[in-house]
């Protein structure tokens, strides 16, 4: 049945899909490491407060 749905759908729809969800991944995986190394940065400080602020972001954008 889900072969049915995707042969109605127009190609030019289902590469601007794709296209979009490879920029949405690219985008949290930059965003990911980036709050990775900062957690890394706050580790070698030994800073609690920017730790604890760090991984509660991390966890929205995982």
């Amino acid at each position: 049945m889900e072969n049915n749905v995707l042969k109605n759908i127009d190609p030019s729809l289902c590469d601007e899909m794709l296209a979009e969800l490879f920029l949405i991944q690219t985008i949290n995986d930059f965003k990911r490491s980036k709050i990775l190394k900062e957690i890394d940065h706050s580790l070698k400080n030994k800073d609690k407060q920017a730790f604890l602020l760090l991984t509660e972001e991390l966890k929205s954008v995982s």
